[in-house]
């Protein structure tokens, strides 16, 4: 079973099992470049637009006679042809999403986690140690860590101390854990979460199967 370092945590150091289920499974290299391409497209804004000769205004009145001045014929001033007219195949308002099955979501983030679990480029943050912002604090945190940048920092909705402490960082970004996808696991060459955002990625990640086990749990110890 996989582990990964506390930091920030006081006293001898600290290491948490990770769930094997989202963390130890192989890297699916086509189903995560899939992913990637779907978040990404979705993220688009699609608001590119230009006039075809139909929007562009004038053009209403013949330039010249049909025949007799030695110019081609010319119907409209606003032809594609034309400067100042209209754009023939330009893009129009659109939507580039594309579906990807939730089945196939979870086992690419679950990809993601895994290759940092493998590379041991993942650690949890103690998060509570950060009772104010100190960015002093968190820089010193991430020097003793001694992993290559870029960093993704992943936090509960109730930890903004630590967030405030690591966002003016350079190459850290900090985001919720309902906010990561897939794109930003791979493109981080570490990843620190804390024990709230760890649960939150794992409960994202878990399978079918382990997402029943883990309410059947849920219902055995609240009776």
């Amino acid at each position: 079973m996989p582990d990964a370092p506390v930091l920030g945590a006081s006293g001898a150091a600290k290491k948490v099992k990770l769930d094997d289920g989202a963390f130890g499974e192989g890297f699916r290299g086509p189903l995560v470049h899939q992913s990637v391409r779907a978040e990404q497209a979705a993220r688009r804004r699609g608001t590119a637009a230009t006039k075809t000769r139909a929007m562009v205004s004038g053009g209403g009145a013949k330039p010249w006679r049909q025949k007799g001045t030695g110019r081609a014929r010319a119907g409209s001033s606003r032809s594609p042809i034309w400067t100042g007219g209209g754009v023939t195949f330009g893009p129009q308002p659109r939507s580039y999403t594309f579906k990807v099955n939730r089945k196939e979501q979870r086992a690419a983030l679950r990809s993601a986690l895994s290759l940092h679990a493998e590379r041991g480029s993942i650690a949890i943050l103690d998060a509570g140690a950060f009772d104010a912002p100190k960015t002093r604090q968190a820089r010193e945190l991430l020097e003793d860590w001694t992993q290559d940048g870029p960093t993704l920092v992943v936090l509960g909705p109730d930890e903004s101390s630590a967030a405030l402490s690591f966002r003016n960082l350079k190459r850290v970004a900090v985001l919720s854990a309902t906010d990561v996808g897939v794109t930003e696991l791979v493109g981080a060459a570490s990843l620190l979460v804390s024990q709230v955002a760890l649960d939150e990625l794992t409960a994202r990640a878990a399978t079918p199967s382990a997402r029943a086990a883990a309410a059947e749990q849920a219902e055995e110890a609240s009776a």
